[in-house]
């Protein structure tokens, strides 16, 4: 098989094998455990998609194997990451339907694996993760975005939650005033061990309700859903003309992030 530098990870409503040509599911074995990968062709380029929460989406965000995820990728030659995430928005003007390009991240998860430095390797590992998402890559998909006229907010602190319950009221005002403008539950580990795999990594969110307490609405997953599936062409359309104009030969420091170390 042909190495790609380049994946996609897809969240809740986001599985579309029918995205790549000649997909093919495969299981890729790391010391972490599996991870199931989609290997296929879009335009003629090697991609792959990985559905983070496992086929079928059966892991919930808290017991997500994100080690494995992201080596399973590392394994197969990736250095270009765009991952999409369902999130609640905190704030009004952001509203169901919106897509949001983050360029910050405040993590409130508790119990996960957050590294694959731990201490095995016999030194200490501490990366920079000043800038979580990459602005090099940022920029790309952002230009991406005008091409293909697909709205795309530029900017935003997302919260990552540890779930899999949702948030409190009184948690999305603490959130609000500390400066998050997203929450959800799936962009921590993930960002960081995607740092420290040295890749190129970027979140492209698409809001799908209103956060606890923003209205009277209850949360259900079954909105979230719904909410992915009216806007998925917005989100398609977006990830193909990445797809088509990202330059995976682009050197970023995000590749050597870990050197030095």
């Amino acid at each position: 098989m042909k190495l790609s530098s380049l994946a996609i990870i897809g969240g809740s409503g986001v599985y579309s094998p029918d995205l790549l040509e000649q997909a093919t599911s495969i299981s890729v074995e790391t010391k972490y455990g599996k991870a199931s990968v989609l290997t296929g062709k879009f335009g003629g380029r090697d991609v792959f998609f990985m559905p983070r929460h496992g086929e079928g989406h059966r892991s919930p965000p808290h017991m997500i194997n994100y080690r494995a995820n992201i080596a399973a990728l590392l394994e197969l030659g990736v250095k270009f990451v765009m991952a999409t995430t369902a999130v609640g928005s905190l704030n009004r003007v952001l509203g169901p339907g919106t897509l949001v390009l983050s360029d910050q991240l405040l993590d409130f998860t508790r119990n996960r694996p957050v590294t694959f430095f731990d201490g095995a390797e016999g030194r200490v590992v501490h990366v920079d993760f000043t800038y979580p998402y990459c602005p090099n890559l940022r920029a790309q998909v952002l230009r991406a975005a005008k091409q293909a006229a697909s709205p795309l907010v530029d900017g935003g602190t997302y919260v990552c939650f540890e779930g899999p319950r949702y948030e409190t009221a009184a948690e999305i005002r603490l959130y609000r005033q500390m400066g998050g403008d997203i929450v959800g539950m799936t962009a921590m580990p993930e960002a960081i061990l995607a740092r420290e795999a040295e890749m190129c990594y970027i979140g492209i969110s698409m809001i799908t309700n209103f956060a606890a307490g923003i209205t009277n609405s209850p949360l259900a997953h079954t909105e979230v859903l719904e909410c992915m599936k009216a806007n998925a062409a917005n989100l398609r359309s977006l990830l193909e003309q990445a797809m088509r104009t990202v330059d995976t030969l682009q050197v970023c420091s995000c590749h050597s992030a870990v050197q030095g170390h």
